[in-house]
């Protein structure tokens, strides 16, 4: 599974024309499910209408991409699927450019990645309320946002949970001072080093750990280690599915530090002019996305090994917003 830090930090350094060219934005396949209307599209608004999604290459990506599609399918619409773009900065600039009507994206990586600014905003709805006004220039509209919130977290095993009682990293915090050597940490390199990172995160926090009682290594592992209790915290995703899997319990964010990455629709403002039943369409699903929905459809994948189309199409039907024909 792709990384946070590697989808939302190293981007920023690559060309967005190298992107273009190495992305496949002319690529795709209609999509071709046989659903109809549910609780959303009744009298199916989209009907004649032909609409193209996009997304990026990670699994909750993907999973997003295909709920909008499949949505936008079960409306009426032609669909055009090119979900799977590798990078956040493609995707974006198919949505932006017109090549792609729309796709799910992170509030956090808008902010900071696309808009250029170094200090998130706190408050989750502000954050949401200033990428959309920034967006507007850029002939991109963001529709309502999910709870649902990609950032970055501690989290333990339950024996370690049982045994310290850590809820927030405010707790973690106070531990690491009583007990400095009860706090081991199980991290990636980069995020060992960013400021906004564990280095924040320590000054934030009021943290006592040393060096030596952190442990740096690939993402991949992360998981298992603070599973297996190699380390007391590992640092996490918030919506990954391995959460789930692996019982691990995450700590709360209580002084929000990290940056908010809330998903949302974002549209490219001329197709919301051309269909504004997209707004009616994606609001209710969107409604329904949060971190306990996100994790336990991307452990359909990354555990199970299902299909994202798939995982996407049993959720919207098992919900009531499509049905099968």
């Amino acid at each position: 599974m792709t990384t946070g830090w590697t989808r939302r930090g190293a981007l920023a350094v690559v060309t967005v024309g190298a992107l273009l060219a190495g992305c496949g934005l002319t690529s795709g396949s209609p999509m071709v499910d046989d659903v109809g209307p549910g609780s959303i599209g009744r009298g199916e608004p989209l009907k004649g209408a032909s609409l193209t999604v996009t997304s990026k290459e990670f699994t909750e990506q993907l999973i997003l991409g295909a709920i909008m599609g499949i949505a936008f399918e079960a409306a009426g619409a032609q669909v055009l699927d090119r979900t799977g773009i590798q990078g956040s900065i493609g995707a974006r600039e198919a949505v932006k450019s017109g090549e792609a009507d729309g796709m799910y994206e992170y509030t956090g990586t808008a902010w900071i990645t696309y808009q250029g600014n170094s200090r998130p905003i706190t408050d989750p709805a502000k954050q949401w309320e200033a990428v959309r006004d920034a967006d507007l220039d850029n002939g991109i509209t963001w529709l309502a946002p999910a709870e649902l919130n990609n950032t970055y977290a501690l989290a333990t095993n339950q024996a370690n949970e049982k045994k310290y009682g850590t809820r927030n990293l405010s707790e973690v915090a106070a531990l690491s001072r009583s007990d400095p050597r009860a706090v081991s940490l199980c991290v990636e390199s980069e995020f060992a080093s960013r400021d906004d990172g564990l280095v924040g995160m320590k000054k934030a926090y009021g943290m006592d750990i040393p060096g030596s009682q952190v442990i740096r290594m690939d993402t991949g592992i992360i998981y298992t280690q603070t599973a297996k209790g190699a380390c007391t915290f590992g640092e996490v995703f918030t919506t990954d599915g391995r959460i789930k899997a692996m019982k691990l319990v995450v700590m709360a964010d209580d002084k929000h530090f990290f940056p908010n990455y809330n998903v949302a629709p974002e549209i490219n403002t001329k197709a919301l002019e051309k269909h504004p039943e997209i707004k009616d369409i994606l609001d209710p699903i969107t409604a329904k996305l949060d971190n306990s929905v996100a994790r336990t459809l991307n452990a359909k994948v990354d555990v199970d090994g299902d299909d994202p189309h798939e995982v996407a199409l049993d959720w919207l039907v098992s919900e009531g917003f499509i049905t099968r024909d």
